[in-house]
């Protein structure tokens, strides 16, 4: 099955793992690529149309520096929803001609933001109201450049007295931005932020769920390897393990799967080996790929 999915592009930030967990469990596929694709890769992941939106990942660096990343200008030009995170908002805001400036002073912790302008991205979402009918936000920030001017057709979404804009939008192209983390618990109502993102504007079907991948994979690997034979390498890791009955699963009647060691020393890799889940099962056979250390580091 082909599902609609999110391009998630990382830029170094921590959690940036956290925005794909709270994309699948909405029931959404997504994928996390580094930030520095190139416009030809964004443009090739995007043709078959099941992609229906970007999300741009925090960071620790400054967008203004000429050695930072930035994302590849092609996110802009596809005629997709984009959501800038923290970071994300810097590079957004600075790719698109607006300022962003390092702060005076670094902002880290708890805050409460007030929502402004009605955007689709928070309208109807808030912790409490202030006695003037404010809507506010308790969220998580992390930062120390903030974005001082937005770009041409942004509106203001978001503010705190310390950040005056917390949050930006140009509705017509769909694309929004936060300073602050949706993807943390600490942001209450980060979870509806995302959803209502993924979900409402992106418009992405609810179709993926993390049990059904391994079948679906499964059948993909059928269908490449035919019947031809496959090499799976092991070092020792979680994921070789886990990836020996799985592949054993995948390869159809009559074909072969060669699984070759590659960790020292000797002994520890026969002995894992011995136990790897699948070995002796038919169509997986053992292989030695021994290579001496170097110099050194026997």
């Amino acid at each position: 099955m082909q599902h609609q999915k999110i391009l998630i592009l990382d830029f170094g930030s921590q959690v940036t793992q956290l925005i794909a967990r709270r994309v699948r469990d909405a029931h959404v596929f997504c994928e996390v690529h580094p930030c520095d694709v190139s416009d030809e890769w964004v443009r090739e992941y995007a043709k078959d149309g099941t992609l229906k939106g970007v999300i741009l990942s925090g960071s620790h660096a400054s967008i203004y520096e000429e050695t930072t990343d930035k994302a590849p200008q092609a996110v802009f030009e596809l005629g997709l929803p984009v959501l800038g995170i923290c970071y994300g908002m810097q590079a957004m805001a600075h790719q698109l001609g607006g300022k962003v400036e390092g702060g005076h002073k670094r902002e880290f912790g708890s805050a409460d933001v007030r929502a402004r302008g009605h955007t689709a991205l928070l309208k109807g979402i808030a912790d409490y109201t202030t006695p003037e009918g404010q809507g506010m936000l308790d969220v998580w920030m992390s930062h120390g450049d903030k974005v001082t001017e937005m770009p041409p057709g942004f509106k203001l979404m978001a503010s705190t007295d310390s950040c005056p804009i917390a949050g930006m939008a140009d509705e017509d192209r769909r694309f929004y931005a936060v300073q602050f983390h949706p993807e943390v618990t600490h942001t209450k109502q980060g979870n509806a932020i995302l959803k209502r993102f993924v979900l409402d504007i992106c418009g992405t079907r609810q179709d993926w769920v993390m049990g059904d991948y391994i079948s679906e994979a499964v059948e993909k690997i059928r269908q490449q390897v035919g019947d031809e034979e496959v090499i799976l390498g092991l070092s020792g890791g979680v994921d070789g393990r886990r990836g020996s009955p799985f592949l054993r699963g995948a390869v159809p009647p009559g074909g072969h799967a060669h699984q070759a060691g590659q960790r020292h020393p000797q002994a520890l890799r026969a002995r894992y080996l011995r136990h790897a889940p699948g070995l002796g099962h038919g169509r997986l056979h053992q292989r030695s790929c021994r290579e001496d250390p170097p110099a050194g580091r026997r």
